[in-house]
């Protein structure tokens, strides 16, 4: 019996009606994805996201009442879980560093494509970083530079390293099961040792780790993001 394939239920967190319309519109008409709710500032996105726990919040970064930084760093003090989108007008340093560092899984711009924004809904809702291109190279540049953070620890395994490599180009759970022969599952709780190891928020800050740490190169990382 053919099962069918949970929808993927979004948020819209943004102070324009027109926007939020529009994307509600878009994402309306697209298969296997669903709105559970709007909300029109930052205030009002943290409580929405806390009552309706949404598997991808799309979210803007200039909000009346609270900023999206601010929002998505209480939400995923709240949620460590949640998987925030951001899709914002902003390119600017000062919003997409600290929306990344933050825990943000995704960073969009408000002239992408509706592919590119159904496709990376796709992607954050399945763990999986997601930038807009002319962000992704600028932001590897900057947070390749060396850091002043002391160094895990807890050092990471062999096994952990080898999954590191390919979290940084980009690799699924699904297809670091296949590459390394062993199950999905035990992928999974590899990545989660990595990042609890690492004191790191999500595959994009690991990826970005990798670069840092020179266990991928400048392009494995780009493509991954």
């Amino acid at each position: 019996m053919e099962t069918m394939e949970k929808a993927i239920r979004i948020l819209i967190c943004d102070d324009h009606a027109v926007v939020r319309e529009g994307l509600r519109a878009l994402i309306g008409t697209e298969p296997g994805m669903e709105i559970i709710g709007e909300a029109g500032d930052g205030e009002q996105a943290v409580a929405a996201v806390r009552a309706l726990h949404p598997d991808v919040t799309l979210l803007d970064m200039v909000m009346p009442r609270m900023d999206g930084l601010e929002a998505i760093q209480l939400i995923k003090q709240e949620s460590p879980e949640a998987r925030v989108l951001v899709l914002t007008s902003f390119a600017e340093d000062d919003m997409v560093f600290p929306a990344i560092k933050a825990g943000a899984l995704g960073y969009l711009l408000k002239d992408s494509s509706p592919d590119e924004l159904i496709r990376a809904i796709r992607d954050v809702n399945r763990g999986e970083a997601s930038l807009h291109p002319s962000i992704a190279r600028r932001l590897i540049l900057e947070l390749s530079q060396p850091t002043s953070l002391p160094p895990t620890p807890e050092p990471l395994t062999e096994r952990e390293l080898e999954v590191l490599r390919l979290v940084a180009k980009g690799y699924s759970n699904e297809e670091i099961a296949a590459a390394l022969i062993v199950s999905e599952r035990t992928a999974r709780g590899h990545v989660s040792s990595i990042l609890s190891k690492l004191h790191l928020a999500n595959r994009t800050q690991a990826a970005l780790y990798a670069l840092r740490e020179g266990l991928a190169s400048l392009n494995d990382a780009a493509d991954s993001i």
